[in-house]
């Protein structure tokens, strides 16, 4: 990986942030802040749900007011106290129906707080949570890293099947797995320990109407379509970690309505649209903006029924909306400035419209 950057657990730690100062610490007094506080109202069409990970957050922003709505987590980017009331490092947040979110508590790795390169704090949970803050679902002990019987190893991500069961990407583990809603255990796996399709750094994975899966394989350096008996259909990237690739560091894949692909580049600093046939159709490169990290390391992005694209620009400390054209039309948090004071975020990991799951698994109504 070039100099500036390592890739440590799940986290895309670029090493300036770590001597960020003036860091605007504001205390939350309460590990669970999951309230309504201002804005346009919970769970409301338009706002932005956002993982906040290193404010061990997430937070539903009214873009055009850049009030939060809804929070959950401490807000405190020191505190380690996973359980409940609190997600650590979260790096997935999905809005479910009757107002329920999913999140995956990732961790905090050594080196890569920005407030504190020795904290750290292990998660390993993916958490449904209602409204008030109080935990409905479960999978994974807090704390607690392993491959057995309720046990994850930095699940970076999870979606909900339309069986109602929860589809976790186990990065630790260089797995896929999806467990029974109501058993709770895993009723499919995949990850095989060598060959062609052996995982390194999973990041992503969505469930595509034909029922196969789509892979962001990221220290592959590719996305994948797999069938669910695990055979690869298609791919973009080199699928190995040494040899040159069209994307570098693949974060999130989400397949569009029209059957092209949109894959966050993270290592490029790009956002890339490719066909089936594997042709460059658009590009937003996010480290051009005025005051931008030279590799911001963006991690989701994701299209909208509109046209325009939502995208996480992880070091750049921003969720930003762009327009089908790449022209800047909102951006909540502050260029190249982390904190967690009003409009600021702290290497926001995906940034999701509240309603709009376009090229995304929708969740099944409850």
């Amino acid at each position: 990986m070039p100099g500036t950057h390592t890739r440590t657990r799940g986290l895309l730690v670029a090493a300036a942030t770590v001597a960020a100062a003036g860091f605007p610490f504001v205390a939350s007094g309460a590990a669970a802040a999951a309230a309504s506080v201002s804005g346009g109202g919970f769970n409301a069409p338009g706002n932005v749900l956002i993982t906040d990970q290193f404010n061990n957050r997430a937070i539903e922003v009214n873009p055009v007011t850049k009030s939060i709505v809804w929070s959950f987590g401490s807000g405190n980017p020191t505190l380690c106290n996973p359980g409940p009331g609190a997600i650590i490092g979260t790096n997935d947040a999905e809005r479910l129906s009757d107002g329920l979110t999913l999140l995956a508590g990732t961790g905090v790795p050594v080196g890569s707080s920005p407030v504190d390169p020795t904290f750290s704090c292990v998660d390993n949970r993916v958490i449904i949570v209602n409204h008030a803050g109080s935990i409905v679902w479960q999978y994974g002990q807090a704390g607690v890293t392993g491959s057995g019987p309720n046990q994850l190893n930095v699940p970076v991500f999870a979606i909900q099947l339309p069986s109602r069961n929860i589809l976790i990407v186990d990065q630790g583990n260089n797995r896929v797995v999806e467990v029974g809603f109501a058993s709770r255990k895993i009723v499919w796996s995949y990850g095989p320990s060598s060959g062609p399709g052996a995982l390194n750094n999973p990041n992503s994975a969505e469930l595509l109407t034909s029922g196969h899966v789509l892979i962001a394989d990221e220290n592959n350096n590719r996305v994948i379509e797999i069938t669910r008996s695990g055979k690869i259909v298609w791919q973009y990237g080199s699928g190995n970690p040494t040899v040159t690739s069209p994307v570098q560091f693949a974060a999130f894949a989400s397949r569009l309505p029209n059957g092209n692909t949109l894959i966050t580049d993270s290592g490029h600093s790009r956002i890339v649209e490719v066909t089936e046939d594997k042709h460059v159709v658009f590009s937003y490169f996010t480290n051009t903006a005025s005051g931008s990290s030279a590799s911001p390391l963006p991690t989701n992005a994701v299209q909208l029924k509109n046209g325009h694209i939502s995208i996480a620009d992880q070091f750049n400390h921003r969720a930003i909306i762009i327009s089908a054209s790449g022209r800047l039309l909102e951006q909540i948090g502050q260029t190249g400035v982390p904190g967690n004071g009003f409009d600021q975020l702290d290497g926001p990991y995906t940034a999701y419209v509240i309603g709009d799951y376009t090229g995304q698994t929708p969740p099944p109504d409850m």
